[in-house]
């Protein structure tokens, strides 16, 4: 069969990768998708286990970092996009192993340019580079104010520093190569089929073995939510609108405190347990503050809405709703991941705080 479009979407066995692969799949039989993924502790195949069998999808087992295998990629599929998700994406696990983040988001993210513009040769006709990106690169608010895409960039950990390289290469690569570019930047992610070291993941399931819900600080620390499944409607929205060598911000407009929503969480979890209300609010733990916590983030995404006439549909509580459902019910999911190598991470990062 050919293709209409060939596409890599490096870490497509992650959270929001695998959303983004089975939309596409899905979606767009006329497309091959080829998930490019080293499956590291947060790739999980099983994530994917609903359309792996289909004639439009490929799954490779490679390192970003492998400029001899991603160059084989492209030539094997004759690749004509990139939407390049894959990377190291948690800032706790940044500050105990900053060189990993360096490695797989600012070299990974070169090495993927660098093999697109060698293997396209400078024709970049119905071609795209999509590189998602998070805005923690914008730095930290205070009470008021929305991050824009014109915010100076100002990253406040290893994390966030090295996916703000990371941004700064690909547009780089667009203005001296001529390579067409996108970029997003995206607030907190939430939903089914994310790893639990991240809030709420972790917390459904402390909650459900009744372990402590550690919680750094005061709990007063502000994110933006927005669910999984509206940010792949966005990027796919993006690869096929979006205006070459633009940056768009993506935003869930669900600001919440860490505390406030870790007691809506709780509240929820006593109705679907079947526990007595304010039982598993009883589970929190306040903990040593993460170095350098940034205070609040939120974005501002009308030039999405504006241009593109998207907005995010899921209301938090739905969506909270929604994910402690998926993780009741894939229980199984969850205990197989956490094993071996992640029981010493979260013991490092939240027992003897």
């Amino acid at each position: 069969m050919e293709f209409k479009k060939r596409i890599i979407v490096t870490g497509g066995a992650g959270f929001i990768g695998s959303h983004v692969v089975r939309r596409l799949v899905n979606r767009y039989p006329e497309y091959l998708i080829i998930n490019v993924d080293i499956l590291t502790y947060a790739g999980n195949l099983e994530n994917l286990h609903d359309i792996d069998k289909l004639p439009n999808y490929r799954f490779e087992k490679i390192d970003i970092c492998d400029e001899t295998g991603i160059l084989s990629i492209f030539e094997k599929y004759n690749v004509n996009g990139v939407i390049h998700l894959a990377a190291e994406s948690h800032v706790d696990r940044s500050i105990s192993e900053p060189l990993a983040f360096i490695q797989t988001n600012i070299v990974g993210t070169a090495n993927l340019l660098n093999c697109a513009v060698a293997f396209w040769k400078s024709d970049f006709s119905d071609k795209l580079f999509y590189h998602v990106s998070t805005d923690e690169v914008f730095g930290s608010l205070g009470d008021d104010g929305f991050f824009l895409e014109s915010t100076p960039y100002d990253p406040k950990s290893p994390y966030s520093a090295s996916k703000a390289s990371s941004d700064h290469l690909v547009r780089a690569f667009g203005h001296t190569y001529g390579l067409p570019i996108v970029i997003s930047n995206c607030s907190n992610n939430y939903g089914p089929n994310q790893f639990p070291e991240k809030l709420i993941p972790l917390f459904i399931s402390n909650i459900v073995e009744k372990k402590p819900l550690p919680v750094y600080g005061k709990g007063e620390n502000v994110r933006d939510w927005l669910y999984v499944e509206d940010h792949a409607e966005a990027i796919d929205l993006i690869y096929h609108e979006g205006i070459s060598q633009e940056t768009y911000n993506i935003g869930g407009e669900n600001e919440w405190s860490n505390i406030k929503l870790i007691q809506l969480l709780c509240t929820k979890m006593d109705e679907k347990l079947g526990r007595q209300n304010g039982e598993c609010e009883q589970l929190i733990s306040y903990v040593k503050d993460r170095a350098g916590h940034d205070f609040r983030y939120a974005i501002d995404c009308s030039k999405i809405k504006k241009e593109h006439d998207w907005s995010p549909k899921t209301t938090f509580e739905n969506g909270l709703s929604q994910t402690i459902d998926w993780y009741l019910k894939n229980e199984e999911w969850i205990q197989n991941i956490k094993t071996g190598s992640y029981q010493d991470y979260y013991r490092s990062q939240y027992e003897n705080r």
